[in-house]
């Protein structure tokens, strides 16, 4: 472990933390779309979640528009703060990036451990709150979407056989 000032710890952990979220965000928005699967091992829906969870007993929907979305900072970023339409391709494509996004928050919290380098441990204590603070209200809402917007999706592929 590194001995720094309590000044250079701060400045280090800000510019650590700063570096950690636009390089891994930036970085997920440069792989293809197609290779973030909603029912791939991470992202497909487990057996206990659902409305009660995340709507009864977090309350996600209440919270959510909250957070802001990083998505609005890289020109190639797909905006997910509000539901554009309800066409198929474009909930798809939604689902897609919210898969995209839970994994960049939670490559974010994996990189807590990096920061135990120079901090003494009452900061890392510090780092490791404030990680879960800033990645599992983010990790919540993109499951809670995705489990959602599957539901959209689903009456939407109906509605669209049903005209054809």
């Amino acid at each position: 472990m590194l001995e720094l000032s309590l000044f250079w710890i701060i400045v280090l952990n800000i510019v650590g933390w700063l570096v950690v979220h636009l390089s891994l965000a930036y970085g997920l928005t440069l792989i293809p779309i197609e290779r973030f699967q909603p029912d791939s091992w991470l992202n497909r829906q487990r057996s206990w979640e659902g409305d009660t969870l995340y709507r009864s007993i977090l309350k996600a929907h209440l919270w959510k528009k909250k957070l802001p979305d990083g998505a609005a900072w890289f020109k190639q970023g797909f905006p997910k703060k509000k539901l554009e339409n309800r066409e198929p391709a474009y909930l798809k494509r939604f689902i897609a990036e919210t898969c995209r996004s839970e994994l960049a928050h939670w490559l974010m919290f994996a990189c807590v451990p990096i920061f135990f380098l120079w901090n003494p441990p009452w900061a890392s204590a510090i780092n490791v709150l404030y990680a879960l603070i800033a990645n599992f209200p983010c990790i919540i809402t993109q499951r809670y979407n995705r489990i959602y917007f599957r539901t959209l999706l689903s009456a939407a592929e109906k509605n669209s056989g049903t005209l054809k």
